[in-house]
């Protein structure tokens, strides 16, 4: 065969699969979930930007699987509304350290549940230790994974949560 040939042939399989590696990447960011399984988009439609990815993911991650995914994300999702109900009221100094630093999502429920500007629900109170063992679980030991009925039970108290934290 002629060695020209070839390596044309050669140059034009490389970018070929240069060009389908590209199309095959995964989109820069996060799109909205398929499903609203885990939390309504409806809940936090119109919030702010990060919080709606935060819930798409959520939902994402639960629709292929990725229940350890889920459950951080729900973690994170529960930690970022906690602080910002606080800041909302104008009350984060509440929650900060000497260094000025937001502590560790178990004195954050903490705070939120003796917090005494606002009334959160007896459900929500329940639910939020809940909420953070099954994502310290996901994220902090190396033995356990999460299945799709951990979510599952956390589902109803996450939307508890989720709703009494963003009318806070």
């Amino acid at each position: 065969m002629n060695t020209q040939f070839l390596k044309s042939a050669f140059d034009a399989a490389q970018a070929m699969q240069k060009e389908a590696d590209q199309l095959w990447l995964p989109p820069p960011v996060s799109k909205p979930s398929r499903t609203e399984v885990v939390l309504p988009n409806a809940i936090v439609k119109g919030t702010r930007g990060y919080i709606e990815i935060v819930a798409h993911q959520i939902n994402t991650t639960y629709e292929n699987a990725c229940y350890d995914a889920c459950a951080v994300m729900i973690r994170r999702l529960v930690e970022t509304l906690i602080i910002e109900a606080f800041e909302r009221r104008g009350i984060a100094d509440k929650l900060k350290n000497a260094s000025g630093d937001f502590p560790y999502l178990k004195d954050l429920i903490t705070h939120t549940s003796n917090e005494t500007s606002w009334n959160l629900s007896r459900n929500a109170k329940q639910a939020l230790p809940k909420l953070k063992d099954i994502g310290d679980l996901s994220a902090h030991n190396r033995r356990f994974n999460a299945v799709r009925q951990d979510i599952d039970k956390i589902i109803d108290p996450l939307r508890v949560v989720v709703q009494e934290l963003l009318a806070l």
